[in-house]
């Protein structure tokens, strides 16, 4: 007997597009083997609500259409919609100086350890960028504006990086004092009036570039000193978590500092990183 097509996701009659549980299913294995990214079920929603905008895009008319399309098409066009696939399924929650007591406990390590070396940092879920200019403001005022720093910003969605590589926010944004508006941001005038851009000698600092965690092989110039990777693993099942924190013990110099989420517990990996403090780490 032949089997049955499963049952489409939901009840909703005004729906779009079909979207079938085979179809969610493809979607997830997808992003996993290419983000890593482990997709609970419940997200059929988000995912359908995320997707359907290529869908529009590309002029198809299902799911497993596009979903085929995707898997078959080779070239520079398959490149772009891949990465736009990746994008779309990406979470970008961040504000400036997200979970502030990172910033005080990395503000004690560069009074500790910054003076008179070079220091490289890693943030490597950049997002629209708020988190690496909280990285570059703490440099900034504990070591000044020209010290030997340099941060490399990353993050596998290559439309918030172009976001971060601006550096224009609104000037309300969540998480900036007054005193950091004046001290690291230009004021917008005329049609630009309510927004702000990073000061020049501030993006300095910063390299963006885009990066896969899930690539094999990391090749990253000197080992970095610190790594800030935070609520970035949540989304990665045990297995996936273990690999991206061995590949980044290789990256790191001697008792390097990782910054994690909140949410975020590695003490199964003592062998790679022992707990500092509140979801800060030393490599082992």
């Amino acid at each position: 007997m032949n089997a049955q097509p499963r049952d489409p996701i939901g009840t909703a009659q005004d729906r779009e597009f079909n979207f079938s549980t085979r179809d969610f299913d493809r979607v997830r294995a997808l992003i996993y083997q290419r983000a890593g990214i482990h997709l609970h079920e419940g997200k059929q929603a988000m995912v359908y609500s995320r997707l359907s905008r290529r869908l529009r895009d590309t002029q198809h008319q299902s799911f497993d259409s596009y979903l085929q399309w995707l898997e078959q098409t080779s070239g520079d066009t398959a490149q772009r919609e891949w990465q736009e696939f990746v994008n779309c399924l990406t979470t970008n929650l961040t504000a400036f100086f997200r979970e502030d007591h990172h910033f005080h406990t990395f503000a004690e390590w560069l009074k500790a350890h910054g003076t008179g070396k070079s220091i490289r940092i890693w943030c490597c879920a950049a997002s629209t960028g708020e988190e690496p200019y909280s990285i570059a403001m703490t440099v900034a005022e504990t070591l000044g504006l020209h010290a030997s720093v340099k941060i490399m910003a990353s993050d596998i969605d290559t439309n918030v990086l172009q976001t971060a590589s601006r550096g224009v926010y609104n000037v309300d944004s969540r998480g900036l004092s007054p005193a950091r508006l004046r001290m690291f941001f230009l004021k917008g005038k005329g049609g630009n009036e309510g927004q702000i851009r990073v000061k020049p000698e501030l993006a300095r600092m910063i390299e963006f570039k885009p990066f896969n965690l899930m690539q094999t092989h990391w090749s990253m110039g000197e080992p970095f000193d610190v790594i800030f990777c935070r609520n970035v693993m949540i989304y990665f099942d045990h297995a996936t978590q273990r690999k991206v924190l061995e590949r980044m013990h290789g990256v790191m110099r001697p008792h390097g500092l990782l910054f994690v989420g909140h949410s975020e517990n590695f003490t199964d990996a003592r062998d790679l990183f022992k707990l500092r403090g509140k979801t800060v780490y030393d490599k082992v």
